[in-house]
């Protein structure tokens, strides 16, 4: 089967195997979030990126197993369901340090810019990017057999960056996003907190625009 990200609240979850790592792309909630379980193939081990909302439908697609729970920013729609799924499962809580103070459910293993989480064999690179929130996280895992995949919460999406309010935030952002994010190459695969994916190589040519529109 061919993953295409493309999920809608209440359907069915799409599932991307790669050599090393099963990715699991489900879209929850009155926001349309999107929440993302990851696989090590070698080890079981799972991760899940953003417990959006409807505690119920992640953990049917968790199962058993959580180690992880990983919360890209402090806004709630994005943490909603991060304690019933904590509560089920056992799973430690992570999170960028600055956004840690703003979720409800307690932080275990807060994160820095440059940190490594490991979900089984599995590595993911930690990027902190201010602007859509002074805490906000991005996760890359470069596959060896591949490219890199990137997990941007609400610092990326197809046609521009996050929402900011402050211009300094939004310069802030964009800033992070031109050395933090666009180092890697066109082929990275961009799986967003909201809606379809994309990849660097299709928003890249953009970067002007964004800059010049300011949003």
């Amino acid at each position: 089967m061919t993953y295409h990200g493309a999920v809608k609240v209440g359907g069915p979850p799409d599932v991307r195997e790669l050599a090393h790592l099963i990715i699991t792309k489900v879209a929850l909630g009155p926001y349309d979030n999107n929440a993302y379980l990851l696989r090590c193939r070698a080890t079981d081990e799972q991760l899940l990126i953003d417990a959006a909302a409807d505690a119920p439908v992640l953990l049917e697609t968790v199962g058993d197993r959580l180690a992880t729970v990983v919360t890209t920013h402090r806004h709630h729609d994005h943490w909603g369901a991060l304690a019933e799924v904590v509560a089920a499962t056992g799973a430690r809580t992570a999170a960028g340090r600055i956004d840690a103070e703003g979720i409800d459910v307690p932080t275990g293993l807060p994160l820095d810019d440059g940190d490594t989480l490991r979900v089984g064999h599995v590595e993911l690179t930690v990027r902190h990017l201010v602007g859509h929130t002074p805490g906000a996280i991005v996760l890359t895992y470069d596959d060896p057999q591949g490219h890199p995949h990137l997990f941007t919460g609400d610092c990326l999406f197809p046609g521009g960056p996050g929402r900011t309010t402050q211009p300094d935030d939004f310069k802030s952002l964009m800033d992070g996003l031109e050395a933090k994010v666009f180092t890697l190459p066109d082929e990275t695969w961009i799986y967003p907190g909201h809606g379809n994916d994309s990849t660097l190589g299709a928003e890249r040519p953009h970067l002007p625009e964004w800059w010049a529109r300011g949003w």
